[in-house]
This record gives C-alpha cells, structure tokens and sequence, in this order.
C-alpha cells in the first residue's frame, strides 16, 4: 500500500538514473528528516547512509556548523548576478581554496554541477588552442570505462555504454584509451608493484595523435562509476610527463575524488603532479547545495584575457554561477577540514574499514578483490575463485540493495561491485554494522540465487 505521499510522487516525478517500472515494486522512500549518519523514512524507519547520498555528504546530513552558516548567510544576500558583480562568499572562498588545490591552480570558475564544470573544462582546452596558435587541437582523449558526467559534451568523453549509447548520434566522441585494470591486470603485477606498464596504450595513443590532441581527462586514482578501480599514482605520472611533452592538457576530475575521499584533499596529491584544468563538485558544498568550481592555471587564463573586441572571452555562464549560499558553504566545509583535522580523521577511520572489511570478507568466495583507498572501499563480486562475473541480466546489485534496505542500509552498488563511501562522521561502530548489513545482504541473496 502506498502513502499519500509516494502516490502523488509516482504520478508526477520521473526519478533520475531509474527505470520507473521498478518503483511499482519496490516505490520511493520517502524521507522526512534526516542527522548525522542516519535517513528516517515517513514511517519512522533509519537508514545509514554508506554511500553519501550519492557521494555528496561529507559530514553527516543537517550539520550544525553548515546549517548555521547557510542561516547567516541568507540573511546577508542569497544572490546575485556573478557578472561585473561579486560578494564576499565567493571571494573568502577563493583565498581559501587556492591553499588546498594542487599546486598551479589559481584562478577559478563557477558552475552549478560536475556536468557543467567538465563542459567547460572542454570548452576551456578547446578554445585555449585555438587562441594560441594550435587550431588542429581539437579532440580529446579519456579513459575507457570513464565517467565524466550525463551532457552531451561529458559524454563524449565517458565510456559507461548504459549512458551513452542511446545517445551515440548526438555526441563527439572522443578518443578512449585502454586504462589500468588493476584486479585483472594483464601484465601479472600487482597494485604493490605496478609501474604502470598499462600506461602503454595510453602512450600509444598519444604518440600517433598528439597534434590533434587538446586535453586527456582523467578520474584520478579511481574510477567511479566503472566499479571504484583504483590504479597506481604512476600512471598519472607518466601521463602529465607526456602530455606536458606535446602541450596537451591534463584535466583531472576530481569532482568525486576531491575534498579527502582518498586520504588526500584531491586524488591528483597521491601522484605529486598537477593538472591543467581541475573539476570540483559534490563534496565541494558537502551535499547542501549544487555547485562546481573549475580550477585554472595562470597560462590558461592568459590566453582569455585581451581586449574584448578581440573575440577571446569565455563565453559560458550559469544564472547561479557563484551563488553566495553555495560559496559560503563550501568556505564552511574548507574551514571544518581545517579546524577539525579531517584529512587525519578519514585516514585513522580508514585503516579501521580497510581491517574490519578484509576480517569479515575473508574467504569468501563471492570477493573477488576488496580495494580501499582514505574512505572508499570496494568489493568486487564474482561467483568463483576463476573471477567469473555475474551476469549483468541477473541485477545482482540492485538485488542486494534492495535487501540492503529492508536491513537499514543505503548501499547503492555500481554493477557487481558494492562500495563504502560513508560520511567521514561515521564511527567504528557503524563501520561495524555497514559492514555487518553488507555481508549479511550478499550471503542473503546468494543463499536464494
């Protein structure tokens, strides 16, 4: 029986990422309120939220400190127009951000969404050589099994085919380099002792189009919605050596990666290099409020700036560009990160998940490989020791997220791998009991398959 509420939901909202007809069975929860760890439903059920609400949130849903700050902050001005004026939000945040960001950032652009930030870092790369003297510098390379985003633009640098290939008419397609594989790694090696030898594709790549090549844009040290793969800082390594090589940018995705998630406050800091171009979202307002920063370095803003009548201006805006709740929020979360010590705390939780995990998931069978990296962790489901895969017909986890739930644990798995992208608040008991609810789930479904 569904509520009132779930009923006029199923009437009118078309829910993302979703095929609708499975709301007939299991139909949306409707959550009323929600604090810390914890999602309560119209009926009083929790949830623990072990994926973030979609990698957003950072520190626990309806945090004081944020809260608090949003409530000055719209008593101040909630917003204006972010051309020819500006606001102190946004201004505080700069000075702020330009101390964590990989060094060479240092000019920033507003957006409202990961999928917009990586639009223009295309358009950025693009229009850059065109206005330095490099006009066949017009494509670009991405990673095979990449995410950057649903727009058109960003899919003509993904490869996730459930995405893209409705809309295959519709996209420049960019060229797709073979990337790290690290669980079924073709050269025997290893994460422990990998030099990157996969990066040879890579490098091919480049060598034969490098005077076509604008940018190469990457998910640094995982790949998200690929499975959460994890590779090697050298591959990095030797992709900016490259790419420096032949003036082609590196643009460096960290809109899920970013703000500790991997230890560090950006994924690029494990390969001690950085990036051309960087993309900033989710974590960036720690789930409050959509909005993207596109990080620059000084030699990419060089090539816009001229006398208007030049014709060289970046002509890309959002009507909520630099929104001044977005940006005081964001400054809010930099703050926490500072005064709370959380680079220290996402690495003391994680050694806790990487032993805890590795103890409950021991020999069993259906692990085919458990990786971690700061507060990520993945397990990649098989049916046998010979790493043969589910087949994708089955839905295996979908299935296991919908027992999941009836056992009070958002999980939202990528294929047949389940993941951990906890809120960084989470204690070692709730570690304990995600992990607990996770185990449970899979042997659940196993046990009827």
């Amino acid at each position: 029986m569904l509520s009132k509420l779930q009923e006029i939901d199923m009437k009118y909202i078309f829910h993302p990422c979703s095929q609708m007809k499975d709301y007939e069975k299991l139909p949306p929860i409707v959550i009323k309120k929600a604090e810390g760890m914890y999602l309560e439903d119209e009926n009083g059920k929790k949830y623990l939220d072990c994926v973030s609400s979609w990698w957003v949130n950072l520190f626990g849903h309806c945090n004081k400190r944020i809260n608090k700050a949003i409530k000055e902050q719209i008593d101040k001005v909630e917003h204006v127009i972010f051309v020819n004026f500006s606001h102190e939000a946004a201004i505080e945040l700069v000075q702020e951000l330009v101390k964590v960001v990989p060094k060479g950032i240092e000019k920033f652009l507003f957006a409202d969404n990961g999928s917009s930030s990586i639009e223009m870092a295309l358009k950025l790369s693009f229009q850059y050589h065109q206005q330095t003297g490099n006009p066949k510098k017009r494509k670009f390379i991405s990673l095979k099994n990449a995410y950057h985003g649903e727009t058109v633009g960003a899919l003509g640098v993904g490869d996730i085919d459930i995405f893209t290939d409705t809309y295959r008419a519709l996209i420049k397609e960019g060229l797709k380099a073979e990337g790290p594989d690290c669980y079924r790694c073709p050269y025997g090696k290893n994460f422990d002792c990998c030099d990157a030898q996969c990066f040879e594709k890579m490098e091919k790549l480049i060598l034969e189009n490098h005077e076509d090549i604008a940018a190469v844009i990457i998910e640094p040290m995982v790949q998200g919605a690929a499975g959460m793969k994890m590779y090697s800082p050298k591959y990095i390594q030797k992709l900016r050596e490259l790419t420096k090589k032949y003036d082609i940018h590196l643009i460096a995705d960290e809109i899920a990666m970013g703000f500790g998630r991997t230890g560090k406050m950006f994924a690029m800091e494990h390969s001690g290099v950085s990036p051309d171009i960087m993309c900033t979202s989710k974590g960036l307002t720690a789930g409050y409020y959509p909005m993207a920063i596109v990080g620059i370095t000084q030699k990419i803003y060089d090539a816009f700036y001229a006398d208007y009548l030049e014709g060289k201006s970046f002509l890309h805006s959002h009507s909520y560009s630099g929104n001044p709740i977005g940006c005081r929020i964001a400054l809010e979360v930099l703050k926490i990160f500072k005064e709370e010590n959380i680079l220290d705390m996402i690495n003391k939780k994680g050694e806790y998940l990487n032993k805890r995990a590795k103890e409950i998931f021991k020999d069993k069978e259906y692990v085919g490989e458990y990786r971690q990296i700061g507060m990520i962790g993945a397990i990649e489901l098989v049916q046998n020791r010979e790493k043969e895969d589910f087949s994708a017909s089955e839905r295996v986890g979908y299935e296991i997220y919908k027992i999941a739930l009836q056992k009070g644990a958002l999980l939202r798995p990528l294929g047949n791998t389940i993941y951990f992208m906890p809120p960084y608040i989470i204690t070692e008991e709730e570690i304990d009991k995600m992990l607990t609810i996770c185990r449970d789930s899979i042997e659940e479904y196993i046990s009827k398959r």
